[in-house]
């Protein structure tokens, strides 16, 4: 990332990153309680993943930015179908984590698109 909203972008994807990597943590822990395993190596996490890797050398900030912002709606709409999968099994409590980790999703790309949206 370069340009003038350099810090901005950021401090802004570092907050983002964050909360994502303490939402790994949760879905980890939460697995685990439910006597699953989780995943045991990169080529595992490869196998699963539902979003494509961007390997570009070079993205445009604003290009990055949206990109992410469709990563972000995509989880989303992931996380609403596992809410209604766990919902049908009665598992309140995954449904109640799922919850919150979609707001936050929400919140995340609430924010990719006022940035996209500037200038």
């Amino acid at each position: 990332m370069s340009g003038p909203h350099f810090r901005d972008y950021h401090l802004l994807l570092d907050e983002q990153a964050t909360q994502i990597l303490a939402t790994t943590d949760g879905i980890a822990e939460r697995v685990r309680k439910l006597g699953a395993q989780t995943v045991k190596s990169i080529s595992h996490i490869s196998r699963l993943q539902h979003i494509e890797d961007n390997d570009a050398d070079e993205v445009a900030p604003r290009d990055m930015l949206r990109e992410l912002l469709q990563d972000n709606q995509r989880l989303v709409e992931e996380m609403l179908k596992l809410h209604t999968l766990c919902d049908a099994q009665g598992d309140v409590a995954t449904a109640s984590l799922i919850e919150v980790w979609i707001d936050e999703a929400q919140g995340r790309a609430w924010f990719l698109l006022e940035a996209v949206q500037l200038g």
